[in-house]
């Protein structure tokens, strides 16, 4: 069957992900790492069974790493974890739509401008699939991204993920809310895990504690992400469109004008989501330096939706205007 790159490389990840998963009677999602792990190294586990060593070692040499894109393998990749996922569903099992870090990379690279080096940090890697998407996106302007990711599986599918597309990805296997022996960075990107942080007594560390009860710990991550970016840095955060009407939304903003200088408020179309309740905007920060002066007017817009592409360019022509006028 003649199917695209990205066809063939999901057909080929998913058949020794599938026969991998069988001899361990492992998940699915673990045995797609392992046979990322032997397309990219070239070895195949010797202990395994006769027959199965021979049929996946036919399948990667079949089809040599060399011959395929970095964003084929990426998305060939992400969609056999998308299958992985709908088998075994769990609420820290997610992933970042392409469509949505296209958005972000855009963003990040029209704002960092003046770079021609960028270090990234992702303190919510999951998958690694919107750091990936982005530093193949901004092809070498990304020098490194730190990802941290509490689940070892998914920091697993990352590391594989880094590996098959060439990437610089350091990763950091904890809860990101721990302290982070990271130097500052010039960015960070992050879909936010929304919802209540269980750890009250790491929780009052933060000044976006809750007062009572659990904190958010996407506010948390927010604050964390700010003391891990550099004067002067950018975070593009994905949170939910009621991020500012929520009952802790006056202690968030009045720590966010201490803080940075809020840039800008994206709205994403709704159709990218299941539901309007579960829509997001990226929501884009600058943390305060002395001679940084916040913009004249903050970016707020609405994106259309990403399958109109002569709304989408009028609409980030639109946001260049919105740059010059108001990053000058």
């Amino acid at each position: 069957m003649n199917g695209s790159p990205v066809e063939t490389v999901f057909s080929m990840l998913n058949d020794t992900a599938v026969s991998l998963q069988d001899a361990r009677a492992s998940s699915y999602l673990e045995a797609l790492a392992e046979s990322g792990e032997y397309w990219f190294s070239g070895e195949v586990d010797e202990e395994l069974d006769e027959v199965i060593k021979k049929r996946l070692a036919h399948a990667y040499e079949s089809h040599p790493l060399e011959n395929y894109g970095k964003e084929e393998i990426r998305k060939a990749y992400q969609l056999a974890i998308l299958k992985g996922m709908k088998e075994h569903i769990q609420p820290n099992h997610q992933m970042t739509p392409d469509s949505i870090a296209m958005v972000i990379g855009f963003l990040l690279d029209k704002f960092t401008s003046n770079e021609q080096e960028l270090k990234l940090l992702d303190p919510a890697l999951g998958t690694g699939n919107l750091a990936l998407a982005i530093m193949n996106q901004l092809e070498g302007k990304v020098s490194l991204t730190h990802g941290v990711e509490i689940d070892e599986v998914l920091v697993r599918l990352a590391y594989v993920g880094a590996n098959l597309t060439e990437q610089p990805l350091h990763l950091y296997t904890q809860d990101a809310l721990e302290p982070l022996f990271i130097d500052p960075v010039d960015a960070v990107i992050s879909d936010l895990p929304v919802g209540y942080y269980p750890n009250d007594e790491r929780a009052a560390d933060y000044e976006l504690q809750a007062k009572e009860g659990h904190s958010y710990a996407h506010h948390l991550f927010i604050e964390q992400s700010i003391q891990h970016v550099k004067e002067g840095g950018y975070l593009f955060f994905l949170v939910p469109n009621g991020l500012f009407e929520s009952p802790f939304a006056s202690q968030l903003h009045e720590f966010l004008q201490k803080q940075v200088h809020i840039q800008g408020l994206l709205k994403l179309p709704d159709s990218l989501f299941k539901s309007e309740q579960a829509g997001k905007s990226v929501l884009i920060l600058q943390r305060q330096k002395e001679g940084v002066n916040p913009p004249r007017q903050v970016l707020l817009a609405e994106m259309p939706k990403l399958s109109n592409a002569q709304a989408v360019q009028s609409m980030m022509n639109k946001i260049g205007l919105w740059m010059e006028e108001n990053k000058k």
